[in-house]
């Protein structure tokens, strides 16, 4: 289970702070596929590198009794200076698998080639979300962090990203940030609205269709 309670976060602005997040209670199960709406601004990320990790919150609390993926669409996570394949084998060696086992994956799922052999800092934002959801994809985590980012590339990278989230991992929490009604449709169980800061929670996906389309 991921629990936040009464979770902020702002940031320094001319002589304030910015509030992007405000009094945060979110309780996430195991298995769960729960989607994150609100408009650009509205916090959809800031939340998802909260619950990651990524950034503390600036007060509140994140518990996690799960082990959870980085933020896929997160460009901060990579080595610039480093190939694809060297950025591989230090994920490798932090969550203990053969280097070997996860350069098959990351070749066959990525479909970069030899962009591998490259610089990250050379990628494109589509290569290095390619990279990153390859990486993450050939750990076993409890659950997945997911920006609309990452849904990026042909139909076919598209199809292997389904596969392997909603078959292969269909046992999987997610937690999914997207102003997209047919993937929130797609991909989630219930779903959470960032408005103002303030987030509301949804068992029925039309209605927190409604309200997010009548923000």
């Amino acid at each position: 289970m991921i629990t936040c309670e009464r979770v902020t976060k702002s940031y320094p602005m001319g002589s304030g702070r910015k509030a992007v997040l405000r009094g945060i209670d979110l309780t996430i199960g195991r298995g769960e596929h729960v989607g994150l709406l609100g408009r650009n601004g509205a916090g959809k990320s800031t939340l998802i590198r909260l619950i990651g990790g990524v950034e503390l919150p600036t007060t509140g609390t994140i518990r996690r009794k799960m082990s959870l993926s980085w933020p896929l669409g997160l460009s901060g996570g990579f080595q610039g200076s480093l190939t694809g394949y060297d950025n591989a084998r230090f994920i490798a060696r932090i969550y203990g698998h053969e280097y070997e086992e996860l350069r098959a994956f990351i070749e066959d799922f990525s479909e970069l080639g030899s962009q591998l052999k490259m610089p990250v800092k050379t990628y494109s934002a589509g290569m290095r979300a390619r990279l990153g959801f390859a990486l993450s994809l050939a750990i076993d985590f409890d659950c997945y962090l997911v920006d609309e980012v990452i849904m990026v590339g042909d139909q076919n990278f598209f199809r292997k990203c389904h596969e392997e989230l909603l078959v292969r991992r269909r046992d999987r929490a997610l937690i999914f940030a997207t102003h997209s009604d047919s993937l929130l449709r797609e991909f989630c169980s219930r779903a959470v609205v960032l408005n103002e800061g303030l987030a509301s929670q949804y068992d029925d996906i039309e209605e927190a269709l409604v309200v997010y389309n009548n923000l």
